[in-house]
């Protein structure tokens, strides 16, 4: 399957920071967050910070995880030509280890996504529950179909939210979230966002194409007591440098779903330092959870449409990217990702 590279031609989002993926992409450059108090108090007895989607009623749980969704698949869908019975959807999901996970079966939740929508979609459709690796898991069933049966479109759509009082009440307890008595992790949010797939034209001037695909798995993960050496990143890294043909060396920033626990900070130096073999004057890392908190499994599509948003609007730091992503069990993904114009040169060309 490597070797087959695929193009990112359409994205939708809702968001905490912007209701539509232009507002979010904006708020996200602006470096604009919407932290506010939530309906949670901390063991500390002070209100949580959260980012929540302010949609028009105030919908919750699984309700408002398919309101996100399905918001963020028709802003594709208004945006691009696509015929839902000839398309799979790939929906991405949260792990299903994840304490208070209010999706009890992934299937029923697809066929109540698509009523919501009000059309199916192709029955090569598939959930994939992996957490924020869904994404590069997506994005490889997603070269797939294209390469070997022809579609024209794959849509990859993601959901999900960290407040619960469940999911809260068991990231407090192993201090991962940032509260009155930890200043050591993330500000919990909740997204919706969807992702057009196709294979590459000629018929678009530029696109943003994904080129190589990695996976890994870290043993030394964030609750396990083993020092870290980012084994698992590094292998999904160069796994992907190899599948797009390129060094680390070769690319011009790096985008992650870092939100806040000092562990994958430290991960991603790791990663660096034993990838890169030149010298490069920078090498910035951007992580838009800064912005719209930690999202969990839409993380993925975000950085994506991010990247897309910024590639388009010049204000990239380079046409050449590596994205990574990382679950608390110890899986990891990257995805390397060129700004290119069709017909155009490769890596060093």
């Amino acid at each position: 399957m490597s070797g087959f590279p695929i193009a990112i031609t359409g994205t939708g989002m809702v968001t905490g920071v912007g209701l539509n993926a232009p507002a979010t992409c904006a708020a996200i450059r602006c470096a604009l967050d919407n932290f506010q108090e939530t309906r949670f108090m901390d063991n500390g007895g002070e209100w949580l910070m959260g980012c929540e989607v302010p949609l028009e009623q105030p919908w919750r749980g699984r309700t408002k995880l398919i309101k996100m969704a399905a918001a963020a698949i028709n802003e594709c869908l208004a945006n691009n030509l696509i015929d839902p019975k000839a398309t799979p959807l790939l929906l991405c999901l949260s792990e299903h280890e994840r304490k208070g996970r209010v999706i009890d079966d992934d299937n029923q939740f697809f066929l109540d996504l698509q009523a919501e929508l009000g059309m199916e979609f192709h029955e090569k459709s598939r959930v994939i529950a992996r957490g924020h690796v869904a994404v590069a898991v997506a994005l490889k069933h997603a070269r797939q179909l294209l390469q070997e049966l022809s579609f024209k479109h794959v849509l990859i759509a993601a959901t999900d939210s960290l407040l619960v009082a469940q999911t809260l009440a068991h990231y407090e307890e192993h201090e991962r979230l940032l509260t009155s008595q930890n200043s050591n992790g993330f500000i919990p949010g909740e997204a919706g966002a969807a992702l057009v797939v196709e294979a590459v034209h000629a018929k678009r001037e530029h696109q943003l194409i994904c080129h190589g695909l990695g996976f890994g798995v870290e043993k030394a993960h964030v609750d396990s007591e083993e020092p870290l050496r980012a084994d698992g990143l590094t292998a999904a890294i160069k796994e992907s440098l190899g599948d797009a043909g390129c060094e680390m060396g070769d690319l011009d920033f790096r985008i992650t779903d870092i939100s806040g626990d000092q562990y994958y900070f430290k991960e991603a130096s790791l990663a660096l330092l034993r990838l890169l073999r030149k010298r490069k004057e920078e090498f910035d890392i951007w992580h838009p959870a800064d912005c719209i908190g930690e999202v969990g499994v839409v993380m993925g599509p975000i950085m994506i449409a991010v990247l897309k948003a910024a590639c388009e609007k010049d204000y990239s730091k380079g046409n050449h990217i590596v994205a990574h992503l990382g679950n608390d069990d110890g899986k990891r993904s990257s995805m390397i990702f060129m700004w290119q114009e069709v017909g155009g040169g490769n890596y060093g060309e």
